[in-house]
């Protein structure tokens, strides 16, 4: 694996991983089989394969072959689905794309830091110093 990626989608306060790896050259169907094989160890909710060429059909197959990973929104109560394992290009992520995630676990992962109020001369951040 090349890196991880954690998020939080419900109230449970557990983070969800996404594994991803990268791979240059030539690129395979069995590669993306490991990565499938790679999220049950790993205990991962998604795979994101980011790879130089455009992706084969059989790499596409075997990602689709891999599901989903659904959840119910917490607001509105809808099901939504994405992709257990996501194939992006180079290319792709530097026009913009994104990996799949659910739009209110980027709220819900990165918080603002609160402000912090002056007290008289020290401000808070002084006094816990």
């Amino acid at each position: 694996m090349d890196g991880y990626i954690y998020f939080f989608d419900d109230e449970s306060g557990k983070a969800k991983k996404i594994v991803v790896q990268v791979k240059g050259g030539h690129v395979s169907a069995a590669q993306v089989r490991d990565l499938k094989g790679t999220l049950e160890r790993e205990k991962a909710v998604i795979g994101v394969f980011i790879t130089l060429s455009e992706p084969s059909a059989p790499e596409r197959a075997e990602a689709a072959d891999a599901g989903f990973y659904e959840i119910i929104h917490p607001i509105s109560g809808q099901g939504m689905k994405f992709p257990r394992i996501q194939i992006y290009t180079i290319e792709e992520l530097l026009n913009g794309a994104l990996v799949k995630i659910p739009a209110h676990a980027l709220e819900a992962t990165i918080k603002k830091a609160g402000r912090l109020q002056k007290q008289g001369n020290e401000s808070e951040q002084t006094k816990l110093l």
